[in-house]
């Protein structure tokens, strides 16, 4: 019942910016971990960004100084801000919320760079 919903990806030059959206429908979003995914053609499922309920932060390296996760409890949405985007960003990004037992997962939204 419960889902979640991306936005916000498209194509952009290298050195580009994007801000991806991740909104619910059937739960609040306070109570979870979040997390952003990503995944490239021929490539795994791989974790760029989590944010706790308190709000500590962790990123892939990568992404570290260029990507900010963040989330707004009052509009129960959740977002990944992303700057100096490069070709190797090119993927499928997943919003991904995790509060044991329950894991839900976003439809994805696709994030092209390119020249």
């Amino acid at each position: 019942q419960v889902q979640l919903v991306e936005s916000g990806g498209g194509s952009v030059q290298p050195g580009g910016s994007l801000r991806l959206s991740c909104a619910p429908s059937g739960t609040i979003l306070a109570i979870y971990t979040m997390g952003w995914y990503r995944q490239a053609p021929g490539n795994q499922l791989e974790l760029v960004a989590t944010i706790t309920p308190s709000g500590r932060t962790n990123y892939e390296n990568s992404v570290k100084g260029r990507f900010t996760i963040s989330r707004d409890n009052a509009k129960n949405t959740m977002y990944l801000q992303m700057n100096n985007l490069k070709p190797e960003d090119t993927a499928v990004y997943y919003c991904n919320a995790n509060h044991e037992p329950y894991v839900w997962w976003g439809q994805g939204t696709q994030v092209t760079v390119s020249s």
